[in-house]
């Protein structure tokens, strides 16, 4: 029942003597800043993503528990404090394990080029203007389905790969252009149920299938392709465009929501923005954009 108190208190102590060791030797002031920067630099990008998934949530919980933990040590609360530091372990391992596509999600972005991009390293001003000149042709398509009422579901890849599910379509590796999108949704022709994926500015694959998102209180009164969209917008970052069959409405799901009833002029800016500005970086003619 003392273990979590010793360890708090050993914890405080170390902080004591090393502040002690700075004051006795200045120079390892700049090292106790330069830790420090990259300490919140590192928890201050970590927020940052962890505010738009349901990671949030949890780390608010945690961090309730944790300031219960403490209050129930320094109380003397000695049963409390006891059952809540034997749940922390298990806690620890629920969360991995429930929120497993998000974290999944999160360190994939750790290990992509986007890191990179933090300190302005790599932006090339060519795949800038092919981007957003493929983004103009899927709006375009997609404002073609909509006049049509013909269902669509196109997905755009980012930072993080998702290869496992080009390989459950067709294989395309073609120029992105608003007739093919538009020809590969014509209804009852091969490739026209599933989603198309757009990947390094091209139209990699076809009739693909997406994860569906099942919460009940979120896909209540949704169609299966909007299902798709936020079930592969949530276990990755890639963005889902969705055209409605039903009635020719065109949505975006992105970070796990459903941004729905867009016009042309809305989806050119949200793909803009979170397609070219979030990960090339802002320019003044982005900025015409938002």
């Amino acid at each position: 029942m003392e273990s979590f108190s010793i360890n708090f208190r050993d914890f405080f102590q170390s902080i004591l003597d090393y502040f002690t060791e700075i004051y006795n030797n200045p120079l390892k002031l700049v090292i106790l800043i330069l830790d420090l920067f990259i300490v919140l630099f590192i928890l201050y990008k970590f927020i940052k993503s962890a505010r738009h998934s349901r990671v949030w949530q949890l780390l608010k919980g945690i961090v309730f528990i944790i300031l219960i933990t403490v209050l129930s040590d320094v109380l003397q609360f000695k049963i409390l404090n006891y059952i809540l530091t034997l749940f922390m372990p298990y806690g620890v391992i629920a969360m991995i394990v429930i929120f497993q596509p998000e974290l999944r999600r999160m360190l994939e972005q750790l290990g992509t080029h986007k890191l990179l991009r933090y300190f302005g390293i790599g932006i090339e001003k060519d795949l800038r203007a092919k981007t957003k000149e493929d983004i103009y042709k899927i709006v375009i398509a997609a404002k073609e389905l909509s006049n049509e009422k013909t269902g669509g579901l196109i997905v755009i890849e980012r930072d993080i790969q998702i290869n496992d599910v080009m390989d459950t379509g067709v294989k395309i590796d073609a120029d992105v252009s608003p007739q093919l999108l538009v020809n590969l949704f014509v209804p009852k022709t091969p490739l026209h149920d599933g989603a198309v994926i757009i990947s390094h500015n091209k139209i990699a694959a076809a009739a693909c299938i997406l994860p569906l998102a099942d919460d009940k209180e979120i896909v209540n009164g949704l169609g299966t392709r909007h299902r798709a969209a936020l079930g592969i917008s949530r276990e990755t970052d890639a963005i889902a465009v969705v055209i409605s069959e039903e009635t020719g409405k065109i949505s975006v799901a992105k970070d796990g929501t459903l941004i729905a009833d867009l016009k042309e002029e809305a989806l050119k800016s949200i793909l803009i923005k979170n397609v070219i500005t979030k990960r090339l970086g802002d320019e003044n003619s982005d900025k015409k954009q938002k």
